[in-house]
């Protein structure tokens, strides 16, 4: 893949993870209190619901389970963890509790992937960790052990549809929303029944919770993650993962421009930190090794010379080879009196 390239599908995947940052705020801000399922179910089965609608195609063979199961991984579970890690804890902490799906990625992509593990990349989940530690947290921080329970295991669950979506790939024939739709349809009815049992319908809701809603539900489900499955698609899975820190950073900036909060010095090493993170786990372009190759290293094949100029002594060799190997002239007429050697020749074979 082009460096230019990668940079490009890498941007682009980035802006998925930049609008879940805003999560954290539209929840607190905007959404009913206490409603993480109603939350969750809203902002997904809606925008599958649409995509559906689009593509008009379901799943066929396996592909039914195979369905249902990435959409419990990267949808159902997922988001309803995320809520109620993002309910319990504060917007820094839930962050920081999710900054090990990347560790989660690496582990499994090298168990079912078989992708090598390197110092490189075990370099870069530590800094990214370490980093949305110091973006994160503050001295006022408290851990819910609820949240933090539910913000562990939606790391696990989001890791582990990233690794089998790479895994499994996308059936042919079958386009980008399509298999998006298939993944949020199947979240969001996952939490259906669920919502209804658990929390119910809310008694009241406002212009405000609509306006959240449907931000969630259009921008943070059917936008972001169209764009984040092509990532997937199109990059080594634990680079997806590492632009998941691009998360913590859009909440702290955020929170920084509409809530008025602080930024520390501690915060912005902790951006760096964690922009760093993500540039060691870039791919490499896969040119890069042929590019560097030495011109020697695989010389090319010496020119095997034609038998009609080849040196005297091979040209003698060929010129007394048996009947077998070389064909013997047409008989001609009696021979004039040879003539004196043009100058430059020194063999007798004929010319072929």
């Amino acid at each position: 893949m082009k460096p230019d390239r990668i940079a490009a599908d890498s941007a682009l995947t980035a802006l998925a993870p930049l609008v879940w940052g805003s999560t954290y705020l539209v929840t607190t801000e905007m959404l009913p209190p206490d409603r993480p399922l109603l939350a969750a179910t809203v902002r997904a089965l809606p925008a599958g619901l649409i995509l559906l609608a689009i593509g008009r195609t379901l799943p066929r063979g396996s592909w039914w389970w195979r369905a249902a199961v990435l959409g419990a991984l990267n949808i159902g579970a997922f988001l309803y963890l995320l809520f109620v890690a993002a309910y319990h804890l504060p917007g820094g902490v839930a962050a920081l509790v999710m900054a090990v799906q990347p560790t989660v990625v690496l582990v499994l992509s090298a168990l079912l992937l078989k992708e090598r593990i390197t110092v490189l990349h075990a370099t870069a989940c530590a800094l990214g960790i370490a980093g949305v530690g110091l973006l994160a947290l503050t001295p006022r921080a408290g851990l819910d052990p609820v949240g933090v329970g539910a913000g562990l295991l939606g790391a696990l669950s989001m890791a582990s549809g990233i690794v089998l979506t790479k895994r499994w790939g996308r059936p042919q024939g079958v386009g980008l929303l399509t298999f998006t739709g298939w993944q949020l349809g199947f979240g969001g009815l996952l939490l259906l029944p669920v919502t209804l049992i658990g929390e119910g319908l809310p008694g009241a809701v406002s212009g405000r919770n609509l306006a959240g809603f449907a931000y969630l539900g259009i921008i943070g489900a059917l936008f972001a993650y169209a764009i984040w499955f092509r990532g997937v698609e199109r990059l080594p899975a634990l680079t997806v993962s590492m632009l998941g820190f691009a998360s913590p950073l859009a909440a702290t900036a955020l929170g920084y421009l509409v809530l008025h909060e602080t930024l520390s010095p501690a915060q912005l090493a902790g951006a760096l930190t964690v922009v760093a993170a993500v540039v060691l786990a870039r791919p490499r372009p896969a040119g890069n090794a042929r590019r560097r190759k030495p011109p020697g290293a695989s010389p090319a094949p010496a020119p095997v010379p034609s038998p009609a100029r080849a040196s005297s002594p091979a040209r003698a060799q060929a010129c007394t080879s048996s009947p077998a190997q070389t064909p013997a002239p047409a008989p001609a007429p009696a021979p004039a009196p040879a003539p004196a050697p043009a100058a430059g020749r020194h063999d007798s074979c004929p010319d072929t």
